[in-house]
Parts: C-alpha cells; sequence; structure tokens
C-alpha cells in the first residue's frame, strides 16, 4: 500500500491577468510570469519548487495558451503531457477539475493538491509539514483546504470557520470545517478574528482525486462530464481533438462553489491551518511590503537601481526603461515605468490600479492591457 506522500500529485493553476499590477502585470505577461520579490525566479518558478520536493512524480501546471512558450522557457523540466493548455477561461472548477480527472486516469489513489501560481510563502520548511499534515488529512477520506491565519481585518478574501479537532495521530492540527465564508465587510472580519475560528481561504485544496471528481459529479454533473471524457483522451493521438471539442462547453463555475463549499456541508472538508508567511501579492502596496521587510531601504527599486534617483523618499519604483527616475520627497510611492505605461500612484491607493485598467479597457486601447 503506497504511503500518503507516494500518492501526492501537486497541480499549479496559473492564471489570472493580475490587474492591479498593471503596468507591470499585462494580459500576455500576468504576475505569475513575473519576478516580484527582488530574486532570481518569478512567481511561477518559485512556487513549482517549493512543489517539486513534496513529491515522487510529476507536478502538473494549468494555464492559459497564450502562456505555453513563457511556462515552458520557465519550467523547462515540464513534460508536454503534464501542462493543460486551456484554448480560453472557464474558471477554476474547469481547470482543477481537468487537472484532478487525468491525474486519476494515471494513478486511481492519487492525492491530489491544488496551490496558486502567484503566492509568496515562506519558510519552505514550514509549508511542507502543513501541507504532509494536509495530505495525510486527505488519505482519511476528507478534502483538505489550508487555512491562513489572519493579521488583520481583512475584505479581500473568504474566510474558513473550523472549531473541533479531527484527533489525526499523523495530522494533529487538522480541524473539521463548519462552513465556507464569502468576503464579509469589514466590522464581519473584524468579529472573526475575535473568535479565534476563522481563517483566510487561501485557494489551497489536497484532496483524493477520486472524492473530488465525485462531489463534482454530484454538483456539477456536466462539468464532470466534460472534464472526464477529456482526461480519458489525455494521454492518447485523440488529445487535441476531444479537448478543442468539449473545452468551451464546460460550464463556468469556481471550485469553492462546485465542490469545497457543498462538500463542507456534507461534512467531508477539513482543514490544516498554515504556519508559516503567506501573501498572494495582490497589487504594489503588497509588492512593496514583501521587498521592504527584506531590506533597509526606504525606497525599494524592482528593476535597474542605477535609474532611480532617490532624494529622502519611501515607497517602491519600479524600473523598465534606461529613462532616469528621480523621486524626491514622496512619502510610499509607486512608480512603474514600463516602455508603453506609466504609472504613478501610493501604497495607499494601489487597490485602485484596477479601476485604470478598466477604463483603458472601456476606452479601447487593448494593446495596454
Amino acid at each position: 500500500m503506497k504511503t500518503p506522500i507516494e500518492r501526492f500529485y501537486p497541480l499549479i493553476p496559473a492564471g489570472g491577468v493580475g490587474s492591479r499590477l498593471w503596468p507591470l502585470s499585462r494580459a500576455t505577461a500576468p504576475k505569475f510570469l513575473l519576478n516580484l520579490t527582488g530574486g532570481e525566479e518569478s512567481l511561477l518558478r518559485s512556487t513549482y519548487d517549493r512543489l517539486t520536493s513534496l513529491c515522487n512524480g510529476p507536478v502538473m501546471v494549468v494555464t492559459g495558451v497564450a502562456h505555453a512558450n513563457r511556462v515552458t522557457q520557465q519550467l523547462s523540466e515540464l513534460r508536454a503531457s503534464d501542462l493543460v493548455l486551456e484554448p480560453s477561461p472557464r474558471d477554476s472548477a474547469a481547470a482543477i477539475g481537468l487537472a484532478c480527472a487525468i491525474i486519476f486516469e494515471r494513478d486511481q489513489d492519487a492525492i491530489i493538491g491544488s496551490f496558486a501560481a502567484d503566492h509568496v510563502i515562506e519558510p519552505v520548511a514550514e509549508f511542507h509539514k502543513v501541507v504532509t499534515e494536509a495530505v495525510n488529512t486527505a488519505a482519511t477520506g476528507k478534502i483538505v483546504t489550508i487555512g491562513i491565519t489572519p493579521t488583520e481585518p481583512s475584505t479581500a478574501f473568504g474566510y474558513i470557520k473550523a472549531t473541533e479537532s479531527l484527533h489525526l495521530e499523523d495530522a494533529p492540527n487538522a480541524m473539521s470545517v463548519d462552513e465556507f465564508v464569502e468576503k464579509p465587510d469589514a466590522d464581519t472580519a473584524s468579529q472573526y478574528l475575535a473568535t479565534g475560528d476563522y481563517t483566510w481561504n487561501a485557494g489551497m485544496f489536497v484532496a483524493p482525486a477520486s472524492l473530488m471528481l465525485e462531489h463534482l459529479k454530484n454538483n456539477e454533473p456536466e462539468l464532470y462530464g466534460g472534464v472526464t471524457a477529456i482526461a480519458k483522451a489525455w494521454d492518447t493521438p485523440e488529445r487535441d481533438e476531444i479537448m478543442n471539442r468539449l473545452w468551451e462547453t464546460l460550464p463556468k463555475t469556481a471550485i469553492d462553489y462546485a465542490v469545497a463549499e457543498p462538500a463542507a456541508v456534507a461534512g467531508a472538508v477539513a482543514m490544516v491551518p498554515g504556519s508559516f508567511s503567506w501573501d498572494d501579492v495582490g497589487d504594489f502596496d503588497a509588492v512593496a511590503r514583501l521587498n521592504l521587510e527584506k531590506t533597509d531601504d526606504d525606497l525599494f527599486v524592482l528593476g535597474d537601481e542605477h535609474q532611480v534617483l532617490d532624494q529622502n523618499s519611501t515607497g517602491i519604483v519600479v524600473s523598465g526603461t534606461d529613462r532616469k527616475i528621480a523621486v524626491i520627497s514622496m512619502e510610499d510611492v509607486v512608480v512603474v515605468d514600463t516602455p508603453d505605461a506609466l504609472l504613478v500612484t501610493t501604497r495607499a491607493q494601489a487597490q485602485k490600479v484596477k479601476n485604470t485598467v478598466a477604463e483603458l479597457k472601456d476606452q479601447g486601447f487593448q494593446e495596454l492591457l
């Protein structure tokens, strides 16, 4: 009998544009392909490396056709059969459901783990410890989510309520999930934190592939039928024909609605708390915070620091051209210079960048998106 970790097959959904990180993140170069933490690797590469040492088999990546070349350049060891290219976005249930179905066709005892491509997680050793607990919990017949301990009453995330321990020897921190809660208002989020019963839902799932597919079949039978048909053809010469014929017929829905939330009502979901530092790098305020925490600088420069002239300023500058950028006595500034667009805002207003992207779209500036 295989041990749980030998049955573990991670998958990485790599989608989304990251509109709050415009003009650095674009449709053709979304944030998961970018280096946003001052190191040498993209967010995708870092995610892939975190997972490879946790499993004996391959790591699967699901992304859009438009990103195929960049993904394979960054992950040169990725096999073609483990790269799932979506012809068009069909939301997370289709992406994760198809990857899960392909893995199930290869190993019916598989435990899958879904981890987004654009998260920053440290330290890696603590992440591995938590995922191992999640895999051990999943092996008991549970869909397991990793809950992130809230650092503030954020309205940007959904929440998980978990109150009872499962008393598992190999997963002492695992708890049964009472319910998933949608993104709350600020007052409600504060109440959640005060109880100590809620964690952030970061969208990380670990589960037996068979159990995921069972709940998908029960809740989204049309979607289940489509992804299983594609999966059966995946490792055959008929892959492309079946994929192109069926993909556009798949219903659009999120994995939370299709699987996690109804499974929680049925008592089939557990939570393991994530005792590691986590950030989804949602805007330039997050980029600034992550990088400034690692340096003694008041103004962090992402890119060529020789292009930036700083006089008593704080914040972040992204230098992506050969222009000189002078920043004089500005507090918590955000400056992002690219060849065809310049962003100037503050860290406090960084969330509003998405409004500019919407305005550009309305005005027909598709080349800038």
